[in-house]
Protein backbone atom coordinates (compact mmCIF):
# COMPACT_ATOMS: atom_id res chain seq x y z
CA UNK A 1 0.00 0.00 0.00
CA UNK A 2 2.44 2.69 0.66
CA UNK A 3 4.09 2.35 -3.01
CA UNK A 4 0.23 2.95 -4.46
CA UNK A 5 0.53 5.82 -1.60
CA UNK A 6 3.82 7.34 -2.96
CA UNK A 7 2.85 7.00 -6.70
CA UNK A 8 -0.19 8.75 -5.93
CA UNK A 9 1.55 11.55 -4.40
CA UNK A 10 4.10 11.61 -7.61
CA UNK A 11 0.92 12.81 -9.41
CA UNK A 12 0.56 15.92 -7.46
CA UNK A 13 4.06 17.00 -7.53
CA UNK A 14 3.18 20.42 -9.59
CA UNK A 15 1.53 21.57 -6.73
CA UNK A 16 3.59 24.37 -5.47
CA UNK A 17 2.00 24.66 -2.06
CA UNK A 18 2.77 21.14 -1.24
CA UNK A 19 5.38 20.01 1.47
CA UNK A 20 6.29 16.25 2.75
CA UNK A 21 7.89 15.80 6.09
CA UNK A 22 9.32 12.75 7.08
CA UNK A 23 10.77 11.06 10.05
CA UNK A 24 13.73 9.60 9.00
CA UNK A 25 11.60 6.76 7.50
CA UNK A 26 10.55 5.77 3.73
CA UNK A 27 14.02 4.34 2.41
CA UNK A 28 13.47 2.42 -0.63
CA UNK A 29 10.06 3.62 -0.97
CA UNK A 30 9.59 7.03 -0.79
CA UNK A 31 12.62 8.04 -3.29
CA UNK A 32 10.14 8.90 -5.92
CA UNK A 33 8.47 11.60 -3.88
CA UNK A 34 11.83 12.70 -2.81
CA UNK A 35 13.06 13.00 -6.72
CA UNK A 36 10.08 14.92 -7.58
CA UNK A 37 9.45 17.35 -5.33
CA UNK A 38 12.98 18.11 -4.45
CA UNK A 39 13.68 20.42 -1.37
CA UNK A 40 10.33 20.12 -0.80
CA UNK A 41 10.76 16.62 0.49
CA UNK A 42 11.98 17.23 3.99
CA UNK A 43 14.02 14.80 6.47
CA UNK A 44 12.73 15.97 9.88
CA UNK A 45 15.41 13.26 11.42
CA UNK A 46 14.12 11.15 14.52
CA UNK A 47 12.07 14.11 16.07
CA UNK A 48 8.64 13.44 15.56
CA UNK A 49 7.34 16.07 18.07
CA UNK A 50 9.45 18.72 16.19
CA UNK A 51 8.37 17.83 12.66
CA UNK A 52 4.68 18.03 13.67
CA UNK A 53 4.67 21.42 14.77
CA UNK A 54 7.40 22.60 11.62
CA UNK A 55 4.01 20.52 9.57
CA UNK A 56 1.61 23.01 11.92
CA UNK A 57 3.59 26.05 11.17
CA UNK A 58 3.77 25.30 7.43
CA UNK A 59 -0.22 24.83 7.24
CA UNK A 60 -0.56 28.19 9.11
CA UNK A 61 1.61 29.46 6.50
CA UNK A 62 -0.89 27.73 3.32
CA UNK A 63 1.23 25.04 2.57
CA UNK A 64 -0.35 21.69 2.30
CA UNK A 65 1.90 19.78 4.81
CA UNK A 66 2.08 16.27 5.13
CA UNK A 67 4.44 14.22 7.64
CA UNK A 68 5.44 10.48 7.55
CA UNK A 69 6.27 8.10 10.10
CA UNK A 70 5.40 3.98 11.25
CA UNK A 71 2.40 4.65 12.78
CA UNK A 72 3.02 4.55 16.58
CA UNK A 73 5.58 6.98 15.90
CA UNK A 74 3.18 9.20 14.10
CA UNK A 75 0.36 9.20 16.39
CA UNK A 76 1.57 8.50 19.90
CA UNK A 77 5.22 10.32 20.56
CA UNK A 78 3.74 13.62 19.00
CA UNK A 79 0.31 13.63 20.27
CA UNK A 80 1.01 16.81 22.49
CA UNK A 81 2.04 18.52 19.42
CA UNK A 82 -0.98 17.04 17.20
CA UNK A 83 -3.36 18.59 19.70
CA UNK A 84 -1.99 21.60 20.69
CA UNK A 85 -0.33 22.59 17.28
CA UNK A 86 -2.77 21.06 14.44
CA UNK A 87 -6.12 20.23 16.14
CA UNK A 88 -6.40 23.03 18.30
CA UNK A 89 -5.73 25.60 15.53
CA UNK A 90 -7.99 22.81 12.90
CA UNK A 91 -4.65 23.24 10.73
CA UNK A 92 -5.04 20.34 7.79
CA UNK A 93 -1.84 18.84 8.40
CA UNK A 94 -2.34 15.03 7.15
CA UNK A 95 -0.34 12.84 9.22
CA UNK A 96 0.75 9.16 7.54
CA UNK A 97 1.09 6.42 9.95
CA UNK A 98 2.83 3.38 8.12
CA UNK A 99 2.11 -0.08 9.17
CA UNK A 100 -1.24 0.45 11.39
CA UNK A 101 -2.59 -2.16 13.64
CA UNK A 102 0.13 -5.38 13.73
CA UNK A 103 1.60 -4.39 10.36
CA UNK A 104 5.37 -4.19 11.97
CA UNK A 105 4.61 -8.11 13.14
CA UNK A 106 8.28 -9.46 14.69
CA UNK A 107 9.18 -5.91 15.46
CA UNK A 108 7.07 -5.93 18.95
CA UNK A 109 4.89 -3.73 20.82
CA UNK A 110 6.86 -0.89 20.37
CA UNK A 111 6.23 -0.89 16.49
CA UNK A 112 2.61 -1.68 16.87
CA UNK A 113 -0.25 0.74 16.77
CA UNK A 114 -3.49 -0.99 17.48
CA UNK A 115 -5.13 2.22 19.76
CA UNK A 116 -3.99 5.18 17.43
CA UNK A 117 -7.28 5.98 15.72
CA UNK A 118 -8.91 5.52 18.21
CA UNK A 119 -6.50 7.62 20.54
CA UNK A 120 -6.46 10.51 17.60
CA UNK A 121 -10.27 11.08 17.38
CA UNK A 122 -10.30 11.97 20.81
CA UNK A 123 -9.70 15.23 19.43
CA UNK A 124 -11.94 17.35 18.38
CA UNK A 125 -12.59 17.73 14.70
CA UNK A 126 -9.69 15.10 13.57
CA UNK A 127 -10.60 12.65 10.64
CA UNK A 128 -9.26 9.24 10.09
CA UNK A 129 -9.06 7.22 6.99
CA UNK A 130 -8.28 3.63 6.89
CA UNK A 131 -8.05 2.37 3.45
CA UNK A 132 -8.42 -0.82 2.35
CA UNK A 133 -6.92 -1.49 -1.25
CA UNK A 134 -4.26 0.46 -3.24
CA UNK A 135 -7.13 1.74 -5.72
CA UNK A 136 -8.14 3.68 -2.52
CA UNK A 137 -5.35 6.70 -3.30
CA UNK A 138 -6.43 7.61 -6.55
CA UNK A 139 -9.45 8.96 -5.24
CA UNK A 140 -8.05 9.76 -1.50
CA UNK A 141 -5.23 11.70 -2.20
CA UNK A 142 -6.65 14.42 -4.47
CA UNK A 143 -9.30 14.94 -1.86
CA UNK A 144 -6.82 15.15 0.91
CA UNK A 145 -5.29 18.12 -0.66
CA UNK A 146 -8.54 20.00 0.03
CA UNK A 147 -9.96 19.07 3.00
CA UNK A 148 -10.05 21.91 5.66
CA UNK A 149 -9.59 19.35 8.61
CA UNK A 150 -6.46 17.59 10.51
CA UNK A 151 -6.49 13.96 9.15
CA UNK A 152 -4.73 10.71 10.58
CA UNK A 153 -3.95 8.18 7.08
CA UNK A 154 -3.28 4.88 8.51
CA UNK A 155 -1.39 2.77 5.67
CA UNK A 156 -1.82 -1.60 5.60
CA UNK A 157 -1.33 -3.88 3.00
CA UNK A 158 -4.03 -4.30 0.67
CA UNK A 159 -5.13 -7.85 0.89
CA UNK A 160 -7.83 -8.65 -1.38
CA UNK A 161 -7.39 -11.13 -3.92
CA UNK A 162 -5.19 -10.86 -6.89
CA UNK A 163 -6.94 -9.35 -10.12
CA UNK A 164 -10.10 -8.58 -8.44
CA UNK A 165 -11.36 -5.11 -8.94
CA UNK A 166 -12.38 -2.68 -6.08
CA UNK A 167 -15.19 -0.63 -5.31
CA UNK A 168 -14.01 3.25 -5.54
CA UNK A 169 -12.99 4.68 -2.26
CA UNK A 170 -16.07 5.39 0.29
CA UNK A 171 -16.32 5.97 3.74
CA UNK A 172 -18.79 2.67 3.29
CA UNK A 173 -18.71 -0.23 0.82
CA UNK A 174 -20.27 -2.93 0.38
CA UNK A 175 -18.01 -5.83 -0.85
CA UNK A 176 -20.50 -9.47 -0.51
CA UNK A 177 -24.50 -9.68 -0.34
CA UNK A 178 -25.49 -12.73 1.65
CA UNK A 179 -28.01 -14.12 3.96
CA UNK A 180 -26.19 -15.55 6.81
CA UNK A 181 -26.17 -11.71 9.04
CA UNK A 182 -23.47 -9.08 8.37
CA UNK A 183 -19.91 -8.70 9.40
CA UNK A 184 -18.39 -4.99 8.87
CA UNK A 185 -14.58 -5.02 8.48
CA UNK A 186 -12.16 -1.81 8.87
CA UNK A 187 -9.69 -0.90 6.13
CA UNK A 188 -7.43 -4.22 4.96
CA UNK A 189 -9.24 -6.58 7.22
CA UNK A 190 -12.34 -6.69 4.34
CA UNK A 191 -9.84 -7.77 1.98
CA UNK A 192 -8.42 -10.60 3.90
CA UNK A 193 -11.82 -12.31 3.69
CA UNK A 194 -13.20 -11.12 0.68
CA UNK A 195 -12.20 -14.53 -1.27
CA UNK A 196 -13.37 -16.11 2.45
CA UNK A 197 -16.97 -14.68 1.97
CA UNK A 198 -17.71 -15.37 -1.98
CA UNK A 199 -16.54 -19.30 -1.47
CA UNK A 200 -19.47 -19.66 0.66
CA UNK A 201 -23.16 -20.57 -0.30
CA UNK A 202 -25.85 -17.66 0.18
CA UNK A 203 -26.91 -18.91 3.00
CA UNK A 204 -24.09 -19.34 5.06
CA UNK A 205 -22.42 -16.05 4.13
CA UNK A 206 -22.38 -12.82 5.62
CA UNK A 207 -23.01 -9.59 3.85
CA UNK A 208 -19.25 -7.93 3.68
CA UNK A 209 -19.08 -4.29 4.38
CA UNK A 210 -15.87 -2.39 4.19
CA UNK A 211 -15.67 0.74 6.69
CA UNK A 212 -12.61 2.99 5.87
CA UNK A 213 -13.43 6.36 7.43
CA UNK A 214 -13.48 7.40 11.27
CA UNK A 215 -15.75 9.16 13.14
CA UNK A 216 -18.40 7.29 11.78
CA UNK A 217 -21.34 9.09 10.08
CA UNK A 218 -24.70 8.04 9.54
CA UNK A 219 -24.94 3.95 8.51
CA UNK A 220 -26.08 3.79 4.71
CA UNK A 221 -29.85 2.86 4.59
CA UNK A 222 -28.56 -0.39 2.96
CA UNK A 223 -26.41 -1.18 5.82
CA UNK A 224 -29.44 -0.63 8.04
CA UNK A 225 -31.69 -2.99 6.45
CA UNK A 226 -28.70 -5.71 6.27
CA UNK A 227 -28.53 -4.97 9.76
CA UNK A 228 -32.16 -5.08 10.73
CA UNK A 229 -33.49 -8.23 8.85
CA UNK A 230 -30.25 -10.70 9.45
CA UNK A 231 -29.61 -11.51 13.25
CA UNK A 232 -25.68 -12.13 13.21
CA UNK A 233 -23.43 -8.81 13.64
CA UNK A 234 -19.68 -9.26 13.66
CA UNK A 235 -17.37 -6.11 13.52
CA UNK A 236 -13.60 -6.55 13.12
CA UNK A 237 -10.85 -4.20 13.65
CA UNK A 238 -7.46 -4.64 14.26
CA UNK A 239 -7.60 -2.49 16.62
CA UNK A 240 -8.42 -2.39 20.55
CA UNK A 241 -11.86 -1.85 21.55
CA UNK A 242 -11.90 1.02 23.82
CA UNK A 243 -11.87 3.71 21.08
CA UNK A 244 -12.67 1.87 18.23
CA UNK A 245 -15.12 1.61 15.47
CA UNK A 246 -17.21 -0.95 16.42
CA UNK A 247 -18.22 0.68 19.66
CA UNK A 248 -19.18 3.94 17.76
CA UNK A 249 -21.64 1.86 15.26
CA UNK A 250 -22.54 -0.18 18.75
CA UNK A 251 -23.63 3.59 19.75
CA UNK A 252 -25.29 4.48 16.55
CA UNK A 253 -27.30 0.92 16.42
CA UNK A 254 -28.65 1.78 20.19
CA UNK A 255 -29.47 5.37 19.13
CA UNK A 256 -31.42 4.09 16.68
CA UNK A 257 -32.96 1.19 18.09
CA UNK A 258 -31.09 -1.51 15.98
CA UNK A 259 -29.54 -3.54 18.54
CA UNK A 260 -29.11 -6.67 17.31
CA UNK A 261 -29.17 -9.70 20.02
CA UNK A 262 -26.35 -11.58 18.19
CA UNK A 263 -23.47 -9.50 18.43
CA UNK A 264 -19.94 -9.78 17.88
CA UNK A 265 -17.23 -6.98 18.30
CA UNK A 266 -13.72 -9.19 17.37
CA UNK A 267 -10.17 -6.02 18.20
CA UNK A 268 -7.04 -6.50 18.77
CA UNK A 269 -6.74 -8.19 22.27
CA UNK A 270 -2.63 -7.30 22.61
CA UNK A 271 -0.67 -9.90 23.22
CA UNK A 272 -2.27 -13.31 24.63
CA UNK A 273 0.20 -15.80 24.30
CA UNK A 274 2.98 -13.00 25.61
CA UNK A 275 4.85 -14.08 21.89
CA UNK A 276 5.63 -11.71 18.65
CA UNK A 277 5.25 -12.84 15.99
CA UNK A 278 3.73 -12.18 12.24
CA UNK A 279 0.64 -9.70 11.80
CA UNK A 280 -1.31 -12.98 10.26
CA UNK A 281 0.16 -14.24 14.05
CA UNK A 282 -1.60 -12.02 15.98
CA UNK A 283 -4.58 -11.71 14.22
CA UNK A 284 -4.89 -15.36 14.28
CA UNK A 285 -4.68 -14.67 17.90
CA UNK A 286 -7.04 -12.14 18.53
CA UNK A 287 -9.76 -14.04 16.23
CA UNK A 288 -9.03 -12.12 13.02
CA UNK A 289 -8.29 -14.25 10.46
CA UNK A 290 -10.64 -15.04 8.19
CA UNK A 291 -12.22 -18.44 8.82
CA UNK A 292 -12.72 -17.44 12.82
CA UNK A 293 -14.59 -14.37 11.41
CA UNK A 294 -16.39 -16.77 9.44
CA UNK A 295 -17.27 -19.50 12.03
CA UNK A 296 -19.77 -17.07 13.86
CA UNK A 297 -22.01 -17.29 10.46
CA UNK A 298 -22.39 -20.59 10.89
CA UNK A 299 -25.85 -22.31 11.95
CA UNK A 300 -24.11 -23.61 15.76
CA UNK A 301 -22.33 -20.57 16.38
CA UNK A 302 -23.12 -18.88 19.40
CA UNK A 303 -22.25 -14.78 19.31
Amino acid sequence: MRQAFCDSMVREQSREDFVFLTGDLGFKALEPLREAIHDRFINAGVAEQNMVSVAAGLARQGFRAWTYSIAPFMFARPFEQIRNDVCLHRLPVIMVGNGGGYGYGVMGATHHAIEDYGVLLTLNGLDALIPAFDSDFTTLIPSLFTTQRPTYLRLGLEEKPKDWTAPPFAPWRKLVSGQAGTLIAVGPIAGSVWASCMERPEETRPNLWCLSQLPVADLPEELWRDISQTPRLVIAEEHVATGSAGSAIALKLARMGGVTSQFRHVTALGYPSGLYGSQKFHRAECGLAPASLLAAFDDKAAL
